[in-house]
C-alpha cells in the first residue's frame, strides 16, 4: 500500500522512477527505487512519509543517497 501510494505522487508529478522496496525500523526509512532519485523526488516520499498519521515527526531527518 506504501510504495503504490509513493508511486501514485511520484507519477503525480511526471517522475521517471518509482519505488520497489520499503524497509523501516525504529531509526529509519529506507525506500529502494529503480533508478536514482532526484530531491524533488526525494522530497515527495520524505512529504508522504510525514503525513502518515503513525509516524513521530520529530524523528524524520532529510533524505539522503547512499
Amino acid at each position: 500500500m506504501y510504495i503504490a501510494n509513493i508511486n501514485r505522487f511520484l507519477k503525480d508529478i511526471k517522475s521517471e522512477i518509482s519505488a520497489d522496496f520499503i524497509y523501516s525500523n525504529n531509526k529509519r526509512v529506507i525506500i529502494t527505487t529503480d533508478k536514482v532519485a532526484f530531491t524533488s523526488d526525494m522530497n515527495i516520499m520524505e512529504k508522504y512519509i510525514k503525513e502518515l498519521n503513525n509516524v513521530n515527526l520529530s524523528n524524520i531527518m532529510s533524505p539522503k543517497l547512499l
